[in-house]
């Protein structure tokens, strides 16, 4: 199912749509996927968390967005292929993994602006 996300980062207001990731699938995220087919991902969880997250299996870089309960950014962060552990320094209850390809390039964009 896709959803429509909305956050603000940097003063800037940013929105996309994902495919809402399901319990059975929460495993898999971006992993053996295409690069140019990939969609932005959205997993939420009912309660902050800490839950560490990998790249292995991905085979191109993607923007991984971590958003509180109150809708606020926490980290955004660049992940590299075949990272073994990513974790952000507070919890979150939302995750947004936005692939590096031409679909996403100007979320890219906004998100990669000083």
């Amino acid at each position: 199912m896709k959803k429509r996300i909305n956050f603000e980062f940097r003063g800037k207001k940013i929105s996309l749509e994902a495919k809402k990731v399901g319990f059975l699938s929460e495993g898999w995220g971006l992993m053996f996927s295409r690069r140019e087919k990939a969609n932005a991902l959205l997993f939420e969880f009912k309660k902050p968390t800490m839950l560490k997250f990998t790249s292995f299996f991905v085979f191109y870089p993607f923007i991984m967005v971590w958003v509180d309960e109150v809708g606020k950014v926490v980290e955004v962060r660049r992940v590299n292929p075949f990272k073994f552990s990513i974790l952000p320094k507070r919890k979150f209850t939302k995750v947004i993994e936005i692939p590096i390809n031409k679909r996403y390039s100007h979320i890219l964009k906004l998100l990669d602006e000083d």
